[in-house]
């Protein structure tokens, strides 16, 4: 079934958000009538927690294209069919002489659909011939968009790698809402194929965890309770198995920043991260364990910043001098957005981290 997308990119409509200083500007009280909050930093240092700095350098996350063949209507990466940045060659292969220089654990590929960059597989191999754990952000449909996919579940087997694929619900209304017409017909076909060869499965060795990502304007519920439920309705309903799921903060950035100021959502949502603001989940947020590394080969503290154009505070800025000691001694680089990864449970690329 063919996917009808659920909105263009913010770029593609020349969307005022799709400037990063606008959206920083936006979550700083200073734009399109937004609220003021209590600046992140002050939390912080109330806490005792400022500067942050990293406590390891395990994870080296790569975005390697901002191309998808989706288009969600929540992105926080704007990614869509029409976006056409790709990872160079070099930067391709600069990876993989850092890992194995250095001591990261695990590289994590993200998009966008990493799938569709050239050098996907290329990429895999390289990381597995040397020995490091992959993790690959899959969206699931990728798998069903196109024959020349249809062998993926086999080539990440053969890879040993992790899958981390989004499913915003059990049920096709609320997945479909958030991703558009089809996903989740695909989604399920998808993950059938790759419970078929082993993935989520017991004691195969093949880790497939899911991401759960609110649909509209509120935090998740526990992670423990949603896990649970996903288990049984996706068991029960389709046959399916899965390892872990994670519940992840929707951030208020990009596409679902236009959500919430365009539903009148702002001030209530920010106000909902703030309050709930956990001094708690400062030890475990992302940023403390990994860097982010953009399609052209910028460096920064996590995922989001890298959305919102927030380098690193170092000189080893880029791929082109990455410099592992300056990396592990840096000031982590903080804005408002942090509240997304501090509020409750706390929230990361891995679901919760208290």
């Amino acid at each position: 079934m063919g996917i009808k997308q659920k909105t263009k990119s913010l770029k593609a409509r020349q969307n005022p958000l799709s400037d990063t200083f606008i959206q920083l500007k936006v979550l700083q009280g200073q734009e399109l009538q937004a609220a003021e909050f209590t600046p992140f930093v002050a939390k912080l240092q109330t806490a005792g927690e400022f500067p942050l700095r990293p406590v390891s350098l395990d994870i080296l996350q790569i975005n390697i294209t901002k191309q998808c063949n989706q288009s969600c209507a929540h992105c926080h990466v704007d990614a869509s069919p029409e976006r056409r940045e790709m990872m160079s060659s070099a930067h391709i292969q600069k990876v993989l002489e850092l890992v194995e220089k250095y001591p990261i654990k695990t590289v994590d590929i993200t998009g966008g659909a990493p799938e569709l960059h050239p050098q996907f597989r290329e990429l895999v191999k390289g990381l597995y011939e040397r020995g490091v754990a992959i993790m690959n952000r899959c969206n699931l449909t990728i798998i069903k968009s196109n024959p020349r996919f249809a062998d993926l579940p086999e080539f990440f087997k053969s890879h040993k790698v992790q899958i981390v694929s989004s499913l915003p619900f059990y049920n096709a209304n609320r997945t479909d809402a958030q991703r558009g017409e089809g996903v989740f017909e695909d989604s399920i076909a998808a993950l059938k194929l790759l419970n078929e060869v082993g993935y989520g499965v017991e004691n195969s060795g093949l880790s497939l965890d899911l991401v759960y990502n609110p649909a509209g304007a509120f935090l998740p519920a526990s992670q423990q309770s949603l896990e649970k439920e996903f288990k049984r309705q996706l068991a029960r309903k389709h046959g399916i198995s899965f390892n872990r799921l994670f519940a992840i903060t929707n951030m208020p950035i990009s596409r679902f920043l236009e959500y919430l100021l365009q539903s009148g959502n702002y001030q209530e949502y920010m106000s909902a991260l703030v309050n709930g603001f956990n001094p708690a989940a400062v030890a475990n947020v992302m940023c403390r364990n990994m860097v982010s590394v953009g399609w052209d080969g910028q460096i920064y503290d996590c995922d989001f910043n890298q959305m919102l154009d927030l380098n690193v505070k170092s000189s080893a800025s880029h791929l082109d001098n990455f410099d592992f000691e300056q990396l592990l001694n840096r000031e982590i680089v903080l804005n408002q957005h942090c509240y997304g990864c501090t509020a409750g449970a706390g929230s990361s690329c891995g679901g919760e981290v208290l």
